[in-house]
């Protein structure tokens, strides 16, 4: 065989293995899935929340905190400058608050993606664990929220080269947690355009305390949301590109055993646990591939899927709202309180709608 021939021969085998994964990738984002709307009743954006909402989580007594201006690579983004918000789904006006940053915090670099919050049984302290990512790098942001002047407290900033690359945090201590990264490589190009085409299962699940860091848990190919049972024995990781949640037990050494995994036919994005009924709220992406491949006049839509009785023999799955991005765009998030369900997106509006 001729130079000219080998190449031919090399260029032709490229081109075969970059069609096949295409078509890979184009399967695991649910491409050519189709969506039928499912809108709940009175739906209503929230003020001041236009330029995404990616993390909410609810307390007990109805608080909400939303991360918002996620600026994520391959997404669409804003200039605005990444913020906290509380929401007291108690009180009827359901207004968004933006809480007061500290004055020693980097507020030009904040990124905020993941949230959780941790309440101090001892003292009813609560804690905000932020995951940041000034200059695309990773990093978790810990702080005490005021509740009376609406307001963060800086406490401080969490490095390690095991979390390299976080999307999704859960608080288990005043300064321990579990946290997911969503790829395997650090550089943008190499994680944003080859890692998706390889689409191999090689993303995981970090345990953090000040005492150890290790991965607890991997084979993900794509980790995302994480959060935790209500009895605190179980843990949560919703894996995007393997259209599944994982169920996950929690040791004594703090590493976690794998129990199964519920299919639930979506990319699915964050989680958040029900209190009371320990079901399983979900913001997913029906079509993911509508959201790498943005376009506003076809643009992705969104998603809310709940699991209840997730440790039965039979998990039952059901999508509790759909649309086709022209109301909401890209849903990361949903939790629910009071008969009323938040929707969160990545980039876009949030919604506030009445369950039926």
């Amino acid at each position: 065989m001729g130079k000219l021939g080998f190449i031919s021969l090399v260029i032709a085998a490229f081109s075969a293995l970059l069609g096949e994964r295409i078509v890979n990738l184009r399967k695991r984002t649910l491409a050519s899935r189709e969506l039928v709307q499912n809108h709940l009743p009175n739906c209503v954006a929230l003020k001041n929340l236009d330029y995404g909402s990616e993390d909410i989580t609810i307390l007990g007594d109805g608080l909400a905190f939303i991360s918002a201006g996620l600026k994520y690579p391959g997404m669409p983004s804003s200039d605005v400058t990444g913020k906290i918000f509380s929401l007291d789904l108690q009180d009827s006006r359901i207004k968004p608050v933006e809480l007061r940053m500290p004055r020693n915090f980097d507020l030009e670099s904040f990124n905020p993606h993941g949230i959780s919050v941790y309440t101090d049984p001892s003292d009813d302290t609560i804690y905000l664990f932020v995951v940041n990512h000034p200059q695309h790098k990773s990093q978790v942001e810990v702080f005490r929220f005021v509740e009376d002047d609406h307001s963060l407290v800086y406490l401080k900033t969490i490095k390690h080269e095991l979390l390299y690359s976080v999307n999704d945090i859960v608080a288990v201590g005043v300064d321990s947690f579990y946290a997911t990264n969503d790829h395997y490589f650090t550089h943008e190009i190499i994680k944003s355009l080859v890692e998706p085409l390889l689409a191999q299962p090689w993303t995981n699940v970090v345990y953090y305390s000040p005492k150890e860091v290790k991965i607890v848990s991997e084979g993900y190919y794509f980790a995302n949301g994480i959060n935790i049972s209500p009895d605190k024995r179980h843990i949560y990781v919703a894996d995007l590109f393997d259209h599944n949640v994982h169920v996950l037990e929690r040791k004594e050494d703090n590493t976690l055993a794998t129990v199964k995994s519920v299919a639930v036919g979506s990319l699915c994005d964050n989680i958040e646990v029900d209190p009371e009924t320990g079901d399983l709220w979900l913001g997913c992406h029906p079509n993911g591939w509508k959201a790498f491949m943005f376009d506003p006049k076809d643009p992705p839509g969104s998603e809310v899927i709940r699991i209840q009785k997730i440790h039965s023999d039979q998990p039952v799955v059901t999508q509790v709202y759909a649309d086709d991005g022209h109301v909401i765009m890209g849903s990361s998030v949903a939790a629910t309180y009071g008969g009323k369900l938040l929707i969160g997106s990545v980039f876009h509006k949030a919604l506030v709608c009445d369950l039926k």
